[in-house]
């Protein structure tokens, strides 16, 4: 395959970003919530754990937990127990109840809404403070690269890396800052429903033919 130039980088990613527009309108950030609270502990909880989990776990734990006093008050043993369907629980757990202190003693209850201060919260990276400010306060700060973002980019070749830290990089060079939250919803969405792990569905892909990797997956080559 030729080398790609930047230029030609970009008008290709821009008629993947209409195709999978145009596939996955409805792309969302799957963690239920109500507010960018109950959002930052969705995320924490997600970590090495399906969102269905979280969701599963956040329905009776929001009902308990309404604030981020009620999360600070919270007992570790008791909390622990909670969310432990979600796995690492007392880490989960530990910084859960962490950052809900941080909350209340430096940011009056609230979530903040910016990088550098969700940044000093226990339990929040570079990838959660991306969805926590994309998703609640609408602010285009990075690109959220979680595990499907990293195997979807990589082989529609948006990126060579596989540090997430330069993937976000590249990504941001490629998508206009307007889109970069909804590119990463999109991609997620893309990535559970078609371009999988295991098995991507080629056929159905709606940029099969922007994809450099589009069928040479095994399962592919068997069938030929």
């Amino acid at each position: 395959m030729p080398r790609e130039s930047k230029a030609a980088r970009r008008e290709r990613t821009a008629a993947i970003i209409e195709k999978l527009q145009q596939r996955y309108p409805d792309a969302h950030c799957a963690l239920v919530h109500r507010s960018p609270l109950e959002l930052l502990v969705a995320v924490i909880l997600s970590a090495q754990c399906t969102d269905e989990r979280v969701n599963i776990v956040t329905k009776d734990l929001f009902r308990k937990y309404k604030t981020a006093a009620d999360l600070a008050a919270a007992d570790p043993r008791t909390f622990e127990q909670e969310i432990r369907s979600t796995g690492f629980y007392r880490n989960k757990a530990r910084n859960i109840i962490g950052a809900a202190r941080r909350l209340v003693d430096d940011f009056d209850g609230k979530v903040p809404a910016t990088m550098d201060e969700l940044l000093t919260l226990p339990g929040i990276a570079r990838k959660s403070a991306n969805v926590i400010l994309g998703t609640a306060y609408g602010l285009n700060e990075g690109v959220v690269v979680d595990t499907h973002v990293i195997r979807v980019a990589g082989r529609l070749g948006l990126t060579s890396h596989k540090d997430p830290v330069k993937i976000e990089r590249d990504l941001m060079e490629l998508v206009p800052r307007d889109l970069w939250t909804d590119f990463s919803h999109t991609i997620v969405f893309h990535g559970r429903r078609c371009c999988t792990a295991r098995k991507p569905d080629c056929a159905a892909c709606p940029v099969n033919d922007l994809c450099p990797s589009a069928f040479t997956f095994p399962h592919h080559r068997r069938q030929e």
